[in-house]
């Protein structure tokens, strides 16, 4: 039977694993959603941990491996900083990263390359961390309209985001957006990935999160731009590191970092935007 099984498993087309592992995915995120704040410190627990780690290999293939002792702790406090950790001070936790964390790279081996591997931790703790702190913000300080519903027309506008850049890109696409980094980018893919997120931040917006059309198609805007953004210096990161996926954790898709780069920076915007005018 297990023989049988693993031969039917190698016969599977590439297509339907990468079919079958992503509405496994989807299904598995919007049930921990769907289960309030317990359900997405999972997530953050789960999905951060691996794409630190994720981070951690690509920056070894850059040269210099971002310490493990610098980049999950700091990844953990970046994460939730403005919620359970609110109370810490982050000119201490900075602090006490500068100095005690340059201090050890005088007696560790490597001293050479100390400094960029203290850069690298810090630079990974906050590119992983600092989103689902946004991501936390967003869904704890909501007023006028479930923060549930903040994170899920987030998350739908960035995958409606990038289905239409794919598609429109592979079927329309005729001129090159920044072929150095991926070559596959087309402009017509990154406008169709533009203008397709603002219909559906639109309608969210207006039916409900209580937003004016103005402040609906902004938004939706911002999560079309930086979700390209995050794809863009995803995308960077591997070329520089020589790789084609940042990890082989999700079966035809890649590693945790590949699937989420597009979501990483829309909640900040977003946050920042409605936090400062008010309308969360």
């Amino acid at each position: 039977m297990t023989a049988r099984v693993k031969a039917w498993a190698r016969n599977i087309p590439p297509w339907m694993v990468r079919v079958i592992s992503g509405l496994l995915l989807l299904g598995a995120t919007v049930t921990l959603l769907l289960l309030g704040l317990y359900g997405i410190y999972t997530i953050m627990l789960i999905a951060g941990s691996i794409a630190l780690w994720e981070f951690r290999g690509l920056s070894d293939r850059w040269g210099y491996p971002a310490p493990g002792w610098l980049l999950y702790p700091l990844g953990l406090f970046f994460a939730l900083s403005g919620t359970v950790l609110k109370a810490v001070p982050l000119d201490v936790v900075l602090s006490v990263a500068l100095i005690a964390g340059l201090s050890v790279f005088l007696v560790l081996p490597g001293r050479r390359e100390g400094l960029g591997r203290w850069a690298m931790g810090l630079a990974g703790a906050i590119y992983v961390g600092l989103p689902f702190n946004y991501y936390l913000l967003l869904y704890e300080n909501a007023r006028h309209a479930p923060g549930l519903a903040w994170l899920l027309l987030v998350l739908v506008t960035v995958v409606v985001s990038d289905s239409s850049a794919l598609l429109i890109g592979q079927r329309l696409g005729r001129h090159s957006f920044f072929p150095a980094i991926s070559p596959n980018k087309t402009v017509e893919g990154a406008l169709a990935g533009l203008i397709c997120s603002v219909p559906i931040m639109l309608a969210g917006g207006l039916l409900l999160l209580h937003l004016s059309l103005l402040h609906s198609v902004l938004i939706g805007l911002l999560i079309g731009v930086t979700a390209q953004t995050g794809d863009l210096v995803e995308s960077q990161m591997k070329r520089l590191a020589g790789v084609k996926d940042s990890s082989h954790v999700i079966p035809g898709h890649g590693g945790i970092l590949d699937r989420m780069d597009s979501a990483l920076f829309p909640p900040i915007v977003v946050f920042l935007y409605t936090h400062y005018l008010g309308l969360l």
